[in-house]
């Protein structure tokens, strides 16, 4: 049935259920293999739970009957935010970062308890090392709740369309993550008028076909939805990440600290190579330029380094360039929802959730 709690309420209740059987069936790893499982469990807390909201109403679009699958598809959708929290470890790792959400992120966690637990070694290597296996369980435990999902799931045939979508979604923000780091090495040898396309592409692959287009398809696939159904999913979807993706890039660059629960300009600390920063490098002079890519990916960049590099993203007009295109995919996606043909609830929701993702300050 239709659950009576509110959706974050009951995926949070499901999660919740997930980690406390996993953390049984730890008792027989010992203290520290219980740690561990903790501390996978731990990351799930917290979060907007976007890409399970994306799934329900992508499901509740189409599904011609509220009630019929709905414990399922609460599974499903736990299971995206399992693997959301999976790759946010493993982002975490790859760009040095030290915090989520306010929080420290995995590899610094698991340092800090080797230090304070007196081991021998070398405390960075292991929290490395550790987030490694910990994003890979999260990610484990993700694949384990979404097929006990479909085993409960009404329709066979849904179940492997929905298997199928969510496999490619793996595939997808796999390769896309690979593209980002790629491109903080691969940018200098690309040709210059190219550098806005590929920071373009980087975004639809790492994060608008996993934050939302694949969530909207996996929910519609759930439901039985056909093939036009879920073209029309993706039609919204895509654009809609796209922005939520470029919306991303510039509070990693402007964003409050405060609110973002990440360091103010991590983005350029970490060199990451995004629209902002090709639009920035086509309209600065030589000068300017010169010493914007000397400046790009310092770790230890300060805070006036940072402050110069904002002003120039502002003052070249990359900014605003960026701001008209969040405008003009959100505008797109607008249009693809208002003839979607969905269930009018969803589509009210769906309309709610975009603008929640375009105008977010977090």
């Amino acid at each position: 049935m239709t659950p009576s709690l509110p959706l974050i309420e009951a995926i949070s209740q499901r999660l919740d259920k997930f980690t406390a059987e996993r953390k049984d069936e730890a008792a027989e790893f010992g203290d520290e293999g219980l740690a561990f499982v903790s501390d996978a469990a731990s990351s799930l807390q917290g979060g907007k739970r976007l890409r399970a909201r994306f799934a329900w109403w992508g499901w509740r679009g189409i599904a011609s009957d509220a009630d019929a699958d709905a414990d399922a598809v609460i599974d499903a959708c736990a299971a995206l935010e399992i693997f959301q929290a999976a790759a946010l470890v493993h982002d975490d790792l790859i760009d040095n970062s030290d915090t989520r959400r306010g929080r420290p992120s995995a590899h610094r966690a698991l340092e800090t308890r080797h230090r304070e637990a007196g081991w021998t070694g070398d405390a960075e290597s292991f929290g490395r090392a550790g987030s490694v296996l910990l994003g890979d369980l999260l990610v484990a435990w993700s694949d384990d709740l979404f097929e006990d999902a479909l085993a409960a799931l009404s329709s066979p045939v849904a179940a492997i369309a929905a298997r199928a979508e969510y496999a490619r979604m793996r595939r997808d923000v796999t390769v896309g993550q690979f593209l980002d780091i790629a491109e903080e090495s691969a940018w200098s040898t690309a040709p210059e008028d190219a550098h806005a396309e590929r920071a373009l592409r980087i975004a639809s692959y790492k994060s608008a076909r996993y934050s939302v287009q694949q969530p909207l398809v996996i929910g519609g696939a759930l439901a039985s939805g056909d093939g036009s159904r879920l073209r029309a999913l993706r039609a919204f979807g895509h654009p809609l990440g796209m922005a939520f993706q470029l919306r991303d890039d510039v509070l990693g660059v402007f964003g409050d600290a405060h609110e973002t629960g990440k360091p103010a300009g991590d983005d350029l600390r970490e060199g990451k190579r995004t629209a902002l920063v090709a639009f920035t490098r086509a309209a600065a002079s030589g000068a300017d330029r010169a010493r914007f890519d000397a400046a790009l990916g310092d770790p230890a960049m300060s805070d006036q380094d940072v402050a110069w590099l904002r002003d120039l993203i502002a003052s070249s007009g990359a900014l605003a360039r960026v701001e008209q295109l969040i405008s003009d995919y959100a505008a797109q996606a607008d249009d693809a929802l208002a003839s979607a043909g969905l269930q009018p609830e969803a589509a009210r929701e769906l309309h709610a959730l975009a603008r929640a993702a375009v105008e977010r300050r977090a």
